[in-house]
């Protein structure tokens, strides 16, 4: 496969300041891949193995698509332990280091809520987190749903393995009006089809890579 450079996918320069500040140039293939197909709105159900810049690949077009103005949750991301929702966010933070205004915020088990609760109230574009976690949030209305255009669900595989499969299904559900939604896991899945099509348009009419 040819080698993408990140300053050949028609990125913002802010965002592309924080990759090379990172050390990045040359993207991997899932990003090459991913980048673009994301960044034109289609859902993407992705297979790449671990340490392959998966993060990097929905992380980067994501921060494309917010919009720093709006002080609203824009952007879900599911993890399947708290160790990998401390590490998406402190990527995340990463490239975002030169975009002004954008807050990424990292919620799961084991950490005080009240506190979740009131940094959430503070607003957070982009927010990380645990199934469960996120489910507790979303039942209780701490941050505005109708705001969120994007869903992610990394390690897609992890999450059903570790029991997680009625928590994702009623996130999904509980974000209907979702415009897009995108769904990334480390192998592939034959549950994933059926979460894809949950709540109307299915990914299986955008892009598989």
């Amino acid at each position: 496969m040819e080698t993408v450079r990140f300053d050949e996918l028609e990125l913002q320069p802010q965002i592309l300041r924080g990759i090379k500040a990172m050390g990045f140039e040359e993207a991997t293939p899932i990003q090459s891949q991913a980048i673009p197909v994301v960044m034109s709105g289609v859902d993407v159900i992705g297979q790449a193995q671990t340490g392959t810049g998966k993060t990097a690949s929905f992380g980067i077009p994501v921060l494309h698509k917010v919009d720093p103005n709006k002080k609203k949750t824009q952007v879900i991301i599911l993890s399947p332990t708290r160790e990998l929702a401390i590490q998406v966010s402190e990527e995340i933070r990463k490239l975002s280091k030169y975009m002004h205004g954008i807050k990424v915020l990292a919620v799961y088990g084991g950490q005080d809520i009240n506190r979740q609760i009131k940094a959430l109230k503070g607003g957070a574009q982009i927010i990380i987190g645990t199934p469960g976690r996120m489910n507790d949030h979303l039942r209780k209305e701490n941050f505005d749903a109708a705001t969120v255009t994007t869903l992610v669900i990394d390690e897609f595989d992890k999450c059903l393995e570790f029991g997680f499969h009625d928590e994702m299904a009623e996130v999904i559900g509980q974000l209907l009006s979702l415009k897009k939604r995108i769904l990334l896991s480390a192998t592939d899945t034959e549950e994933i089809p059926q979460f894809a099509g949950v709540g109307g348009d299915s990914p299986s009419s955008g892009s598989r890579l």
